[in-house]
């Protein structure tokens, strides 16, 4: 399970091109199956590059399906992440695509709006009320008019900070930033003592960090971009100044999420937000940084951001019925309880993260670090929008390096970004 199965692969983009003799706005494509008929007969089940470590857990998931609804049979295929997207894409304007999928919001967001998922809000309503509200809410898309995907597991995180470096640059390990404003002013103070040897931040801010600030990120139905705001505006402004201080380096203009977490084990960045992936694979792989590892709620001006996956049923599925019964099977309690226990992921329906495994800690950073994201997802969303690409993505990180090397001012880099994104949203 590797962190960056949580971000959308890049390729996802193409579906929208490939796809675009299909219907759109999320209506079906035709093809498929009566949903609420009998339960029975053969589906093939993708999953995303889980079968080398998780492969005797899915094999008990599908046996106990079996037996629960005699008559069926599972095929399961898992695809390497490599390429997810692109094989997605391909299957889908074949008319191929699995029965049953495993996709995150941003891959499966084109294959929605080309009419190829299945539209829960309408099929399935009532599973609404199984999952956690802000979970289901991250699929439901109301561009397109409906919900296309069965919440499965989420992930959050903390935020990390290497003491040692706040002791090196002068400033009190015990007294860590606790909001951005505390955060901002803390790393001036150590770009100051340290002279770029190291900085507090290791990125310009993604779409999230819009988020979690307070930027208002998209009108009210989801059909335009709208970060160039004032409140935009003013956080890259203060990413400017933090830039001309010396408070993040200048490699970290084109950093993305993986640059980041290898920036804080090789200890160039005293902060990072963070998730059980990067404290497991900090003692893995920089047991000293992980010495002096400090972990704290995530530093957020609302509510806290998480990442979310999700199952999904085609539309184009011969086998409607059992599909949608195989896929809440899959993303219910018990299944993702169990899920959750053999690798550091987070459940989706109500009541699950209240178990024991999730509130209590031996006081280890990896027990420490699941009882502190298991609470904060209790407030959690999914700030970055399913229809913001790779390539939005990437505009974003480009126009803000722009704009701290004083190439344009903040109001004209993000006026640039959200040009560029709402021409290529589809209305």
């Amino acid at each position: 399970m590797k962190k960056s199965r949580v971000v959308v692969a890049g390729a996802a983009v193409a579906l929208t091109a490939m796809l675009g003799g299909c219907a759109t706005g999320g209506a079906p494509a035709g093809g498929g199956s009566d949903a609420n008929g009998e339960v029975t007969g053969e589906i093939t089940f993708q999953t995303w590059n889980l079968k080398a470590n998780f492969q005797e857990y899915f094999e008990g998931v599908i046996a106990d399906f079996e037996e629960e609804y005699p008559g069926t049979s599972v095929k399961w295929v898992d695809q390497p992440a490599e390429g997810y997207a692109d094989k997605l894409s391909a299957d889908a304007a074949a008319g191929t695509l699995p029965d049953v999928v495993n996709l995150d919001p941003g891959t499966g967001y084109p294959l929605a709006q080309a009419g190829m998922l299945m539209n829960l809000a309408e099929e399935d309503p009532e599973a609404k009320d199984l999952y956690l509200p802000e979970a289901w809410a991250a699929m439901d898309w109301k561009a397109l008019d409906g919900n296309f995907g069965y919440p499965w597991y989420l992930n959050t995180g903390p935020s990390m900070f290497n003491k040692a470096l706040f002791t090196e640059a002068g400033l009190d390990p015990e007294n860590l930033p606790e909001t951005y404003d505390e955060l901002f002013a803390q790393a001036g103070e150590m770009a100051k003592a340290v002279g770029g040897k190291y900085s507090m931040i290791g990125r310009t801010p993604n779409i999230e960090v819009f988020g979690m600030y307070g930027v208002e990120l998209m009108n009210k139905d989801q059909t335009e971009f709208t970060f160039n705001n004032a409140k935009g505006v003013e956080l890259v402004e203060t990413y400017q100044k933090l830039y001309n201080e010396g408070a993040f380096l200048p490699e970290s203009l084109a950093t993305d999420y993986t640059g980041v977490d290898k920036s804080f084990q090789s200890a160039k960045i005293a902060y990072m937000p963070g998730s059980a992936y990067n404290v497991q694979a900090l003692q893995d792989n920089a047991p000293t940084v992980f010495e002096s590892l400090a972990l704290t709620p995530l530093i957020t001006n609302e509510k806290p951001n998480m990442y979310i996956q999700l199952v999904a049923v085609s539309e184009q599925s011969k086998n409607k019925a059992t599909a949608k019964e195989f896929a809440r099977w899959v993303t219910n309690a018990q299944n993702q309880l169990a899920f959750a226990k053999v690798v550091n992921i987070f459940p989706s329906t109500v009541g699950t993260i209240e178990d024991e495994f999730f509130t209590t800690s031996d006081g280890t950073p990896n027990e420490d670090v699941r009882v502190m994201a298991a609470a904060q997802l209790k407030d959690a969303i999914v700030y970055s929008p399913a229809s913001f690409t790779e390539p939005m993505k990437s505009e974003l990180r480009d126009q803000l390096a722009q704009a701290m090397l004083g190439e344009k001012t903040a109001q004209e880099a993000l006026d640039a970004v959200v040009e560029y994104a709402n021409q290529r949203l589809s209305k």
